[in-house]
């Protein structure tokens, strides 16, 4: 079975890193002023994240991360890379059709890859 051998540790890890990623990426820090405006994201509502959309972002990397756990179980890396290339390409096409900016879809298809190689990391290290 796929779930066998998985490194829940490496997976959980990986999940967790890849979120705090995002709270960088998406922080005043990097670049959620220009990824706001091409996103068409108002800031100055004072409403804060969406917690629909934490929770969605923390399902989505835990998914992610678990592929990733799970093709490191075969050695099937190109496998795990191949699905991080999806996900990422799946984020620019929605901001596509949202009509984000191009620096907004660089940003959210980048993130994508950026927690890829987190997880990836965590596989290895842990």
């Amino acid at each position: 079975m796929e779930f066998a051998n998985v490194n829940w540790l490496a997976v959980i890890v990986g999940t967790i890193a890849a979120f705090l990623l995002g709270w960088l990426v998406y922080s005043p820090i990097l670049f959620i002023k220009r990824w706001a405006e091409g996103s068409g994201v108002d800031l100055t509502d004072g409403s804060g994240p969406r917690p629909f959309a934490m929770i969605a972002q923390v399902c989505a990397l835990f998914l992610l991360s678990l592929v990733v756990g799970i093709t490191a179980t075969t050695d099937a890396l190109i496998t795990a890379i191949i699905a991080i290339l999806a996900a990422a390409t799946f984020a620019v096409s929605n901001g596509a059709f949202c009509k984000k900016s191009g620096y907004a879809m660089s940003v959210d298809g980048g993130y994508v890859i950026a927690a890829g190689i987190v997880m990836i990391a965590a596989q290895g290290v842990l």
